[in-house]
């Protein structure tokens, strides 16, 4: 069975397709260690981590590595990465922070510009997809930051520690959290060690959608 990149990997691979795009050869290690968020801890990602995650891109044959020369990374899917995209509606934005107003109905609604997403930073299905705009840092230690772009499944059951959008009935909004089923109660906790869970009634809350991957654009 092959293993789903971590959103690490994926940021990284991403990132080399995009810089390979506007540059048409690859970037070094640097560069890509560059464009990683700094650990929880405020220190930066270190050349190693960077290796690492490398080298399991290329253990599952994302990429190909010439550790020889500085811009050593080749694309495995080079050639096709242009054609072999997944268009998914962006229906509008959710909070990873406090709730936030959205349609009720966003996760089904349509409205907005889709965006195309290379099938590889995608699960092998991909059906019911929608993509949100995050607004806030509230899951920053999982990697999510502000303006980056979620992209879910559309459903409506989850189990305990899963990434999911949440509509909050009572407050009429929305927001991005990992969700626990404690009893008489729900929490909603962000990853982010700064801030407090939201804890609220099982009747309060109607799961939109789960995680599946987050879409970096890179600048």
């Amino acid at each position: 069975m092959i293993k789903e990149l971590s959103l690490r990997q994926k940021h990284i691979l991403k990132f080399i397709e995009d810089f390979h795009g506007r540059h048409n050869y690859p970037p070094t290690i640097r560069e890509i260690q560059g464009n990683l968020r700094p650990a929880s801890s405020g220190k930066p990602v270190s050349t190693s981590v960077v290796d690492y995650n490398l080298n399991i891109l290329e253990d599952r044959n994302h990429i190909r590595r010439n550790r020889h020369i500085s811009r050593g990374i080749e694309l495995v899917n080079a050639t096709s990465s242009g054609t072999n995209r997944v268009a998914i509606p962006l229906v509008g934005q959710i909070a990873a922070g406090e709730p936030i107003d959205v349609p009720e109905d966003f996760a089904t609604s349509g409205f907005g510009d889709p965006i195309e997403i290379s099938a590889d930073l995608l699960p092998s299905r991909t059906d019911n997809l929608f993509a949100l705009r995050v607004k806030g840092t509230s899951m920053i230690d999982a990697l999510i930051d502000d303006g980056d772009i979620v992209i879910l499944r559309h459903q409506q059951t989850a189990e305990n520690g899963e990434a999911v959008a949440v509509w909050l009935k009572d407050e009429k909004a929305t927001t991005l959290k990992r969700f626990y089923h404690e009893g008489t109660r729900i929490r909603l906790q962000p990853a982010n060690s700064s801030l407090q869970p939201i804890y609220t009634r099982p009747d309060n809350v109607e799961i939109k959608g789960r995680l599946v991957s987050v879409y970096r654009t890179v600048v």
